[in-house]
């Protein structure tokens, strides 16, 4: 049966009737599943005047009360996780597994999360002057938008949404039209779990509801991942219009292996890290930069897994599942012709895998290239896709100089045994996330996620501190009191409420 998704606006699915739609697939199968709903300018004004309404009341709420509602909202969600994860594999493509740990990974911002009262106390100074007191508190924006791209479904949105709510935010969350219907499961929750209708909308659509959320003027931030073309436009045209913009834009991950470092563990490393989610992660290694004499019995000891993985239907438990869509698989299937062309040794051609799963699923198989050069396409775009490329160099200095000469900076990783180097690396090496002997090295919730360079547009990194001063203001207040009141006589305990 085919399934319709829409929109969730004050606490219930949207009931009017869209003039346009998109189609909702399975990659695995390659058959269209159902049609979401795509919203016009109307549609997202309903979206933030039920936000606006909301805000009046949750902005007021109690940590006390905030708290409970985000403590309820995680026991619903840690309860549901599995069946959250079989929604982003039937609409994403990727094995239950890593559906499982996406959905495993926001949860820990939503307990970061759950901390709020105490990330938001402010400091105090008695008697700055005689008879005065200053004391700092965080308040929040009002109605924050969210731009959540396809490759994770769940997990991004929750790197934003549990602080933008806990913090007294209202939010509205424009989810990818590939894969909709995980978050209009998470609204569900939210209801669930007690949040006030109104303090959690959904709108779904394309360009025109991404255009109305950044030009709404009664939307005050936008958080947004995606790749670095759209980021750049979420953020220019965000700002031009006085929003404040957190948007994480593409990235060219490189893995640094050097001749010290334990091959086997950087094998294992560079097959998980730049084939998990079919290579559809903004934190996938594509480029493992081998100092030599390392290249060739590394490529051997990879090529040698590679041969060992299994494409197929996510349900199934293949290793590696589909690509998002036939357009994209398409695309990065272009990206191995290119590289072919530009002269790069095709190793292994995931154009030939034998897949096990519907012959119309959106499928390419793990890919690897050695010889890579710097001038290569392969090289120097985010393919997002099953394509891993080896670049050979002499010495560390070189791989240093070739990571930082890069247009992106959001992760990268080194594998060494010297204690030195991997500190050295840490500190010379310009790209926001750094991971040692770590292939993908996203942090815990908090620390704060983000990149360099052109992986970040704007001043603020997703979760940890970061995030929860990203979605709140600070004031300083300056008091002072020349006739003390007091208050009636009450023994009983003292409450919270």
């Amino acid at each position: 049966m085919s399934k319709h998704v829409t929109h969730w606006i004050n606490g219930q699915e949207w009931s009017g009737t869209a003039a346009r739609h998109g189609d909702i697939y399975n990659p695995a199968t390659g058959q269209v599943t159902g049609t979401v709903d795509f919203a016009t300018s109307a549609v997202m004004d309903q979206a933030v005047a039920s936000s606006k309404a909301a805000f009046a009341e949750w902005r007021q709420a109690s940590l006390a009360r905030r708290s409970q509602v985000l403590f309820a909202f995680r026991e619903l969600l840690n309860a549901k996780k599995e069946e959250l994860a079989a929604i982003i594999t039937a609409e994403h493509g990727k094995v239950l597994s890593d559906a499982l740990g996406e959905v495993t990974r926001g949860l820990e911002v939503v307990e970061f999360a759950c901390g709020i009262p105490h990330l938001l106390k402010g400091g105090y100074s008695e008697s700055v002057s005689t008879g005065v007191d200053v004391y700092s508190i965080r308040q929040p924006l009002g109605v924050v938008g969210i731009i959540s791209p396809f490759n994770f479904p769940a997990m991004v949105p929750m790197w934003f949404f549990p602080l933008a709510i806990a913090s007294g935010n209202v939010v509205i969350v424009k989810p990818s039209e590939k894969d909709p219907s995980a978050t209009d499961f998470v609204a569900k929750l939210w209801k669930e779990a007690g949040l006030p209708d109104g303090v959690f909308n959904v709108v779904h659509g394309d360009k025109e509801a991404v255009d109305a959320l950044l030009t709404h003027p009664d939307v005050k931030s936008i958080s947004f991942v995606g790749s670095t073309p759209i980021a750049k436009y979420v953020y220019e045209t965000g700002t031009a219009h006085g929003k404040r913009v957190q948007a994480l834009g593409g990235a060219k991950n490189h893995m640094v292996v050097l001749p010290d470092a334990d091959l086997d563990l950087a094998a294992d490393a560079a097959i998980n890290a730049g084939f998990g989610s079919a290579g559809e992660r903004c934190m996938a290694i594509s480029a493992l930069v081998a100092v030599e004499p390392v290249a060739d019995v590394l490529i051997a000891k990879i090529k040698e897994r590679m041969a060992k993985l299994t494409t197929g239907d996510g349900t199934k438990g293949a290793d590696m599942g589909p690509l998002v869509s036939s357009i994209h698989r398409d695309k990065v299937a272009s990206y191995v012709a290119a590289g072919e062309k530009e002269g790069a040794t095709l190793v292994v051609d995931g154009r030939t895998t034998k897949f096990e799963g519907d012959a119309a699923g959106f499928w390419l198989g793990p890919t690897l290239f050695d010889n890579v050069t710097p001038k290569m396409s392969i090289y120097i775009d985010e393919i997002f896709g099953p394509v891993l490329s080896v670049i050979r160099v002499k010495t560390y200095a070189e791989a240093l100089k070739l990571v930082n000469d890069h247009l992106y900076g959001n992760g990268t990783a080194i594998f060494t045994n010297d204690g030195g180097a991997a500190r050295r690396y840490q500190n010379e090496v310009e790209v926001g996330m750094v991971g040692i002997n770590v292939p993908i090295p996203v942090p815990m919730a908090y620390y704060s996620f983000g990149g360099w360079k052109a992986s970040l547009f704007g001043d603020t990194h997703a979760h940890g501190i970061e995030g929860v001063h990203f979605f709140t203001r600070g004031k300083v207040v300056t008091s002072r009191w020349l006739d003390p009141s007091h208050g009636g006589i009450n023994l009983g305990f003292p409450q919270n409420v």
